[in-house]
């Protein structure tokens, strides 16, 4: 069996907790009255140092939760060309950022690597390590492993080989590629080695043994053997272990940092149905919280019909695990100290005890606005005590546990200072997205300032002022920006015709009118 849905998953899907620290990353200079917004509401990748954090795709970083997201200057294939944040490492003045790209190939999009960028001077200066120092030569035919050859496919072309994770420990690099497997660089990114994982039938690999497989990301068609060598995750954890992830289960070395590539051992680990195990062999996602050292990851299903989706936690190395959410589709894992939180299909799930107990929150929200309802959360990262959690909608981020959110969105300021539109007019309210189709947007946001504490009424109307919808009714809100919004229906429930709907806001003292275009 081929399990081309493995591939098929993957087209959909783009996906660091450190000691406080500040990151000291130079931005380029802009006129300083003019708001810094990230780049697209869709955000699944993202990594944090001190009050620091990164965000995908075009890498804006934020320090300490001020309003300006920044681009680094000289990271001009993903600021100012078609290359996107996929996976970031991060240390004191040290940036090891995995980009790819999209490819439209006859009528799929399909996932590439470009290859990293890497800094070492807080961002001055930027290095690209391109795919021909990450991929294979046409004619690596063999992979020389404990004194024997092994037969291989060298990967030599970028598309479905995207750097999904990424992990660094002094010049020691791993990357984990999909179709390219693992790969390591021992001196921090100028070449790099392929390293080989067992097939999926065995339970180890050690250069003291005889073997005889063929790596082919491909598969045969007869075996499950090609799952473990399709790589997704890595972590080089605090232990010294080196932790793999792939499509066929967890891969774990004692040695996999210091050893030559034709000697590093590892145990692999698959799902068994045992309650102590893994819940399913697709590890997408590897997290180490850095207050007790346990090695938290996402599992998801691989081989149709053994595995369960959920997370599962060791804390011995992968000879045992705890299972956590079961059936929930989890694509990342955060922490703050002993709080755990997991970003998933079905919202945001935190533990304040460890493991110990779950609160689920479907639907963000903060004061002044929400997440849509079905919003996907894909990433979280701790920036100094604040967590932030990356979705399809936006930037939500808390200090306190999930108990209150702020959430952020790319940022058009109604005094019109934002750097997309140089002459942005100054209003009082808009609405976003304009035109507005229910069927593709889901909602429009209505944008609007309370310049002081009073009752407020957000009202909606069709062409001959008749009233449809009222989306606030005398709210008491405090002074600042809001956000009311609208699904395309009515008061009844029923969707509105084609054509234009004015809003009106009512702040008490100001009255706000605009349009809608409403297309479905």
């Amino acid at each position: 069996m081929r399990f081309p849905f493995l591939f098929t998953m993957l087209l959909a899907l783009v996906l660091l907790d450190a000691p406080q620290t500040h990151a000291q990353i130079q931005p380029g200079q802009l006129p300083e009255d003019v708001i810094n917004s990230i780049s697209q509401n869709s955000v699944s990748n993202m990594g944090a140092l001190g009050d620091t954090l990164w965000i995908g795709p075009r890498m804006n970083f934020n320090i300490a939760n001020q309003l300006d997201w920044r681009l680094p200057e000289g990271a001009d294939s993903v600021t100012d060309g078609r290359g996107r944040l996929f996976s970031i490492a991060l240390a004191p003045d040290t940036v090891v950022a995995g980009i790819g790209y999209s490819q439209i190939t006859g009528e799929e999009s399909v996932q590439a690597q470009m290859g990293f960028y890497i800094t070492t001077d807080g961002g001055l200066n930027w290095e690209l390590v391109d795919t021909s120092r990450t991929l294979d030569k046409p004619d690596a035919n063999t992979v020389r492993y404990g004194g024997q050859d092994l037969e291989t496919i060298p990967v030599i072309v970028p598309q479905q080989s995207p750097p999904y994770m990424v992990d660094f420990h002094k010049d020691v690099i791993f990357f984990a590629g999909w179709a390219s497997g693992i790969r390591r660089s021992t001196d921090f990114g100028q070449s790099w080695e392929r390293i080989v994982l067992p097939p999926f039938s065995l339970d180890k690999l050690e250069p003291e043994g005889t073997y005889d497989f063929r790596i082919d990301p491909r598969g045969d068609g007869q075996t499950n053997d090609f799952l473990n060598f399709l790589g997704f995750s890595v972590l080089i954890g605090s232990d010294g272990n080196v932790y793999a992830g792939t499509a066929g289960g967890l891969n774990v070395s004692d040695n996999a940092l210091t050893a030559p590539a034709d000697s590093i051992r590892w145990r692999h680990i698959r799902q068994s149905g045992s309650p102590d195990g893994l819940l399913g062999n697709w590890i997408t996602s590897i997290r180490e919280n850095p207050w007790d050292g346990a090695v938290w990851m996402t599992n998801w299903t691989a081989v149709t019909g053994q595995d369960i989706e959920g997370i599962v936690v060791t804390q011995d190395s992968g000879a045992t695990f705890e299972q956590h959410l079961a059936g929930e589709r989890i694509y990342d894992i955060g922490f703050h100290e002993q709080a755990i939180f997991a970003a998933g299909n079905n919202g945001v799930f935190i533990s304040k005890d460890n493991g110990g107990s779950w609160r689920q929150i479907r639907q963000v929200r903060s004061p002044n606005t929400a997440m849509k309802p079905g919003t996907t959360y894909y990433a979280v990262s701790n920036a100094a005590g604040r967590v932030w959690i990356g979705s399809s909608d936006g930037l939500a981020s808390t200090d306190d546990l999930g108990e209150t959110w702020e959430i952020t969105r790319v940022n058009f300021p109604l005094d019109g200072q934002n750097k997309y539109q140089d002459d942005a007019p100054e209003v009082r309210a808009y609405a976003y997205p304009n035109p507005f189709s229910p069927r593709q947007h889901d909602l429009v946001r209505i944008k609007f300032e309370n310049p002081e504490a009073s009752s407020v009424s957000v009202r909606l109307y069709d062409f001959g002022m008749n009233l449809i919808r009222i989306l606030d009714d005398k709210r008491e809100l405090e002074s600042g920006t809001y956000e009311a919004v609208w699904d395309g229906t009515d008061q009844q429930g029923r969707k509105v015709a084609n054509g234009t709907v004015f809003y009106e806001v009512d702040t008490g003292n100001r009255r706000t009118v605009g349009k809608i275009l409403v297309l479905e």
